[in-house]
């Protein structure tokens, strides 16, 4: 199984995957703040004043963090903060289901607005099985491999 895990296709096709999804919901929680911000808000999580350090600095992170595993930079880094991010989300998902809430997750802006729900934390889940194996067997930096 190493051997399939470490195979630097496999590595890269997943690194994609979570580049293209992370540099996605990034752009599209930057093009509309004020949405995200009160999709934030909808968890009843938050005081106001981190709801909006949350929307304005998650978007941006997500964006930054997706560009470098684009690029192959600090693979083993950036799936840290990938894993960092989406436990957050998940615990997030799984508070406001607990709760009852019926909200949008805010997952990937408004124009893909998605409920909270199991599948969301099993997609995340996923994600986060990728985000693992690339920190586990990933090069530091695929550009100086």
């Amino acid at each position: 199984m190493k051997i399939f895990f470490s195979n630097k296709y496999f590595l890269m096709t997943l690194r994609f995957i979570l580049a293209f999804v992370f540099i996605f919901s990034g752009v599209e929680k930057i093009s509309d703040p004020a949405s995200f911000s009160d999709a934030i808000t909808n968890y009843k999580l938050f005081p106001l004043f981190a709801v909006n350090f949350i929307a304005v600095f998650v978007p941006w992170l997500e964006l930054f963090v997706g560009a470098l595993l684009l690029f192959g930079i600090w693979i083993k880094e950036n799936a840290l903060i990938v894993n960092a991010l989406l436990g957050f989300f998940i615990l997030i998902i799984a508070v406001a289901l607990a709760r009852g809430l019926d909200i949008n997750c805010g997952c990937f802006g408004t124009r893909l607005a998605q409920k909270v729900g199991l599948e969301k934390i099993a997609e995340n889940i996923l994600l986060m099985i990728a985000a693992y194996i690339l920190f586990k067997f990933s090069g530091k930096n695929e550009i100086e491999e």
